[in-house]
């Protein structure tokens, strides 16, 4: 009983941790990534689509971006939801085939704002492994509660869940500083 519940913690934790590693990929850095576009979503159909399933994603140059849909009635919409991407600082270009988007040069101040960006959701990403710490925690309490395990296995399991939590946060600190060095080098 302890062992699913630590289990099912560290299972959600690490989903927490990559789904925080993707967020960060789609902040944009020097050099134009495919990434950053895997998360806009298109009006396709009457349907929210993610981009990567209605086009191929192309890095051609270091700030270039080559979107190629799959289905060309597509184009226009994929082009209307890069418009409304509020972190691109690109314009799309469209030849009726393709999409380019040449992004500029980041300046001092929109990599100290990427930064921020950045900043955030790595806070968001430990609010959820400390969400996830504590119901793993209530699950344990009602666990002892029940009379179903001891006093001394509840707090070795409450022990290691914090170990297991402290680990988690500290890779999302390093995803983090690795994600800064990256933004700020010039």
């Amino acid at each position: 009983m302890i062992q699913d519940v630590m289990a099912e913690a560290k299972d959600k934790m690490d989903k927490a941790l990559e789904a925080t590693k993707e967020d960060f990929a789609s902040v944009r850095t020097g050099r134009a990534n495919p990434a950053m576009f895997q998360k806009i979503m298109i009006e396709y159909y009457g349907t929210p689509t993610p981009l990567s399933q209605l086009a191929g994603i192309q890095n051609p140059e270091a700030r270039s971006i080559l979107i190629t849909p799959y289905d060309k009635a597509a184009l226009g919409d994929i082009e209307k939801a890069l418009l409304a991407m509020p972190n691109l600082g690109a314009q799309p270009n469209s030849d009726g085939n393709v999409i380019r988007v040449n992004l500029p040069e980041l300046t001092e101040d929109r990599r100290k704002e990427y930064v921020k960006l950045t900043r955030d959701k790595a806070e968001q990403g430990r609010v959820s492994v400390r969400n996830i710490r504590r119901k793993a925690k209530e699950d344990l309490e009602a666990l002892k509660k029940d009379g179903a395990v001891g006093e001394d296995e509840v707090e070795r399991a409450e022990k290691e869940l914090e170990a297991i939590t402290k680990a988690h946060v500290d890779k999302i600190d390093e995803a983090l500083k690795n994600k800064e060095a990256e933004l700020l080098e010039v």
